[in-house]
């Protein structure tokens, strides 16, 4: 037989090549891709054998014959992983799909394995668990509520009336989503509670607190393990903070705030000396101590346990403040004598009853925002204010500037016992 002899089938054909004395095999040889592909054979019958088919799949178009022998090997071996791997899982996944995969991935990581990347990734990520809204708020609301109570006559971590108020709203977001979990909240959700009827109608202010109130939820269940820490639901639409508008400054005039401390007798006159002349907080004042009044000559000490913003201040007692405070020299004790477990509502309906007595109509705040009306308006200094009212310059000049003149504020600052028409102007440093 005469070699190399041409196999051929169509437009397909391969070669045999018989034995040499230095090579005793058989050998069929092709071209596939450009390339030159040789396969060995003991007998010239199975080399035949070979060859008959092989041009038949050359021929057809098969790609199988651009493999190498290990090529296959290997190609059949991940064909079997992936098959394993469908039988575990359930997934499908094409040895193409697999290895565009890695290679994809394997580029990115700068010469780190795929599996010490997916080792640091497990390492990061927690198990979810699914749990119904209804039930991981009150389950939050419960886990805060330690943190209401005084320990030791200390002031609380949280404020009860605040707690009071964010589970009532989070309990109106738990109720527009029944027999939902925390996992399977989509912006699409968050967007659809704050645009109800019911919130829609709530002043911008009231919806700030609402979006607040769910953004403190969602961190919580993330740190429960009850929503991925990647669930991007404070970027849903709804969730954007707004322009609250503020609605106009009102506080008492000078006339009123005389009316007010004649008409007030003991602990409460001297209480609603200090809310009007030293600007503190209706629960700053709540708070006071006489020791607080009386430890640092000149000053009320706003300690940092007793502030809103839990920073210790001073603030300078004018001399009318001092002149209403004289007869309260000897008192210890807290400055208001209501012991009852709701203080805050017992003295605003105090204090209500106070000024219908006195002929005036009661304002909101009135007397902190007297104190930092005229205040900024006496010295026109922001800082100064601010730094008295335990609060930011900025606030200041946005919420107080222009709303009094300096001779509204020189009246105020001159009330004291006795005095009806008299004025006493006071001196940029007399406060």
């Amino acid at each position: 037989m005469k070699f190399p002899k041409v196999i051929r089938h169509r437009k397909a054909e391969c070669k045999i090549y018989g034995k040499k004395p230095h090579y005793p095999f058989y050998r069929v040889a092709w071209y596939v891709t450009g390339q030159r592909r040789v396969k060995q054979f003991d007998t010239y019958s199975a080399a035949k054998q070979y060859a008959d088919n092989l041009v038949k799949e050359l021929a057809k178009g098969s790609q199988s014959t651009a493999l190498t022998p290990a090529q296959a090997i290997d190609a059949l071996a991940a064909v079997e992983r992936l098959q394993g791997y469908h039988q575990r899982t359930g997934h499908k996944v094409s040895l193409l799909r697999a290895v565009s995969e890695y290679v994809e991935a394997s580029g990115r990581l700068n010469g780190t394995t795929l599996g010490e990347a997916v080792d640091d990734y497990l390492g990061t990520v927690a198990t979810v668990t699914r749990k119904d809204i209804a039930e991981a708020i009150e389950e939050f609301i419960k886990a805060d509520e330690p943190r209401t109570k005084a320990a030791n006559g200390q002031r609380a971590q949280l404020s009860a009336k605040y707690a009071y108020n964010r589970a009532i709203m989070l309990r109106r977001f738990a109720k527009a989503l029944p027999g939902h979990a925390v996992c399977d909240l989509s912006k699409q959700h968050i967007d659809a509670v704050l645009t109800t009827e019911t919130i829609a109608a709530f002043a911008a202010k009231s919806r700030n607190h609402h979006r607040a109130a769910i953004k403190q939820w969602l961190q919580w269940c993330i740190r429960k393990d009850y929503l991925s820490g990647t669930h991007r639901l404070l970027e849903a639409d709804a969730m954007r903070r707004e322009h609250a508008d503020n609605g106009e400054i009102e506080f008492y005039t000078a006339k009123e705030f005389r009316a007010l401390l004649e008409t007030a007798e003991g602990p409460m006159r001297a209480m609603v000396a200090i809310g009007g002349l030293a600007g503190l907080r209706s629960a700053e004042l709540l708070r006071l101590d006489w020791s607080d009044v009386w430890r640092v000559p000149g000053h009320v000490e706003i300690k940092a346990a007793k502030s809103k913003t839990r920073q210790r201040r001073l603030v300078e007692i004018c001399p009318a403040l001092a002149a209403w405070l004289e007869d309260f020299r000897q008192c210890t004790g807290k400055v208001c004598t209501i012991t009852a477990a709701s203080v805050d509502v017992i003295w605003q309906q105090q204090f209500l009853a106070l000024c219908d007595q006195a002929g005036v109509s009661r304002k909101r705040n009135g007397l902190r925002h007297a104190f930092c009306s005229f205040h900024f308006a006496l010295y026109a200094n922001e800082n100064l204010t601010a730094a008295q009212a335990g609060n930011s310059p900025a606030m200041i000049h946005q919420h107080y500037k222009g709303l009094a003149t300096r001779a509204e504020a020189e009246k105020w600052f001159a009330i004291q016992p006795g005095r009806t028409g008299n004025v006493i102007p006071l001196t940029a440093n007399a406060v």
